[in-house]
């Protein structure tokens, strides 16, 4: 990189905490045909990096929904280049899914995407984007909003049996518990989703210490909500399910070893998470149709050469970037007696 500033890396805070910004395009596709961006078939594409968690949650949902045949699928690099996420055109990326250019526009990266939205865009390049290949606009990058689109603005295109009124417990985010999915997810994403990269991303150790600690007090809060039933809502899989799933698939692999969030892990120290987690990964019944599994398994082996990438990127760390050798099982099978 020469003596060129790497656009990765962290601008220093003065508490040295790791603070994320928000999402810019936040439009909404709806299934009225007279508003901006109208529910179709063909229409809208995913671009995203199957290694990071608010990605892997625009896949799952997309599998769950069943709309791989209405919304296209562009995988970006697994880690990140000098202008972030970029396409790939090796033979080691071709094995992972990643497309050698932008199918679309012939692209390299996916900053070039942005500031074909928005030539003025200033912004970090992140993903997931849902892009509108009709008007050739950015309707969204922020993954809790684009999946609730995908939970109902695109159901008048599937089958009855497919559509959120009739899922099991009224679809993934039903009107009855709502403020209770919404509750979870407030406290989950500021100290587990997001919890995890303030501790692996802190540039003091009081911030990391701080945030570490507070990961793990929400685990035991998981833990314990879990005793209650198979699923954080009861007997159904909510949203709030599927926006901490991405997390705790990742968490022994590699915010263990890479963002030392080392005070446990889930496998050893909170068996209702390690069976929720197993559950979801390798269910193939009429609940998932292996969404979870199907959106993790191939990846699953690269998320922490991703994370090494980028907290040496992030930080600013010299040297190469040095990926943990274990955990020698990336995830437990079910045993007898454990599938729901």
């Amino acid at each position: 990189m020469g003596d060129q500033p790497d656009e990765i890396r962290l601008k220093p805070t003065k508490d040295g905490s790791f603070i994320r910004p928000d999402s810019a395009f936040r439009s909404f596709v709806s299934k009225d045909p007279d508003s901006q961006f109208p529910a179709e078939k063909d229409r809208y594409v995913l671009y995203l990096s199957p290694g990071c968690p608010w990605s892997h949650r625009a896949m799952i949902v997309r599998s769950l929904k069943k709309l791989e045949n209405i919304i296209d699928l562009y995988i970006c690099s697994l880690t990140m280049g000098k202008d972030g996420w970029f396409f790939d055109d090796s033979p080691e990326a071709a094995k992972y899914g990643v497309l050698p250019k932008d199918p679309l526009y012939g692209l390299d990266t996916l900053k070039q995407l942005y500031l074909k939205a928005n030539p003025n865009y200033e912004g970090r390049y992140t993903v997931p984007v849902l892009w509108d290949k009709k008007t050739h606009a950015m309707v969204s990058n922020e993954s809790s909003d684009i999946i609730r689109m995908l939970y109902t603005e695109f159901d008048h295109l599937l089958p009855d049996e497919d559509r959120e009124i009739n899922r099991p417990g009224g679809g993934f985010y039903p009107d009855g518990l709502r403020e209770n999915i919404d509750e979870i997810n407030e406290w989950v994403y500021h100290t587990v989703n997001n919890g995890v990269y303030k501790s692996g991303f802190a540039m003091t150790q009081a911030a990391y210490e701080e945030n570490v600690e507070k990961v793990f007090k929400s685990l035991d809060r998981l833990e314990r909500i879990l005793d209650e039933g198979p699923f954080l809502l009861g007997k159904h899989i909510t949203e709030a399910d599927i926006r901490l799933f991405p997390t705790i698939l990742r968490f022994d692999v590699g915010y263990v070893p890479i963002f030392m969030c080392n005070l446990g892990t889930i496998r050893d120290h909170y068996p209702n998470l390690h069976l929720w987690l197993r559950r979801l990964y390798w269910d193939n019944s009429y609940r998932t149709h292996g969404a979870f599994r199907k959106t993790s398994e191939t990846w699953l082996e690269k998320y922490k050469t991703g994370y090494a990438n980028a907290r040496r990127r992030i930080l600013g760390i010299t040297g190469p970037d040095i990926v943990p050798k274990g955990p020698l099982v990336l995830i437990h099978e079910l045993e007898e007696g454990e599938r729901l």
